[in-house]
């Protein structure tokens, strides 16, 4: 669902900075060979992704969905020498295809790959994360919101995609919607949570910003 007009978010594309030319073949090959292309984070949103890296710069990044490593390696962009991101995902058919981009990219031993559910894992990582990007099953939003808040650093960040799914949030809930009813509990938790200040932007499918106090 465009949430804006197709010529807009090309104007608005058009005076971001450019998508770098890994990225740019990365996107080009997630849609020539994977299905389900959409859920690529793309151009502009990788640009926010980006930007925000690096103004955090963090030392340590989690994130949840690493699909074909886009946000990765967007995320990459801010990390710190030292730095590490932690990437979950439990398509094991995408692990070579994500590794062969990262391995492209100057962070290459910087990222690791972790493959199956992100419950069972992030329990097992003994870290404070400065950065956190939820893009997954929208059905455990809120348990990896639960898991995750002791593990970041005071002042982390959290960035929940897809949080107005399509525009759903403001249609009727249809019984069997369980996606979109832990979507609108999921917002309505980051508006309310006294351990985090939120904002939500309307960029994609809609962005969440969330700074642990």
């Amino acid at each position: 669902m465009h949430f804006i007009s197709q010529d807009l978010e090309n104007y608005i594309e058009q005076h971001s900075e450019k998508e770098p030319e890994l990225l740019a073949a990365l996107n080009k090959e997630t849609y020539q060979k994977v299905l389900l292309p959409r859920m690529l984070s793309g151009h502009f949103q990788g640009r926010v992704l980006s930007m925000l890296s690096k103004l955090i710069r963090p030392v340590n990044i989690l994130e949840i969905g690493t699909y074909t490593g886009y946000s990765a390696l967007c995320l990459c962009e801010g990390i710190q020498e030292n730095g590490t991101i932690h990437t979950i995902d439990i398509k094991e058919e995408l692990v070579d295809f994500q590794r062969k981009h990262f391995n492209k990219s100057p962070w290459g031993n910087q990222i690791v790959q972790h493959l199956g559910e992100a419950l069972d894992i992030i329990p097992t990582l003994d870290l404070k994360f400065d950065l956190v990007f939820i893009d997954a099953d929208k059905e455990n939003y809120i348990n990896y919101f639960e898991l995750i808040v002791p593990k970041m650093k005071k002042g982390g960040i959290i960035l929940s995609d897809n949080v107005l799914w399509s525009g759903k949030v403001l249609e009727p809930l249809q019984p069997n919607d369980m996606s979109t009813k832990i979507i609108l509990e999921y917002n309505q938790l980051l508006k309310n949570d006294p351990r985090v200040e939120t904002v939500l932007l309307p960029i994609r499918d809609g962005l969440t910003v969330s700074r642990v106090l």
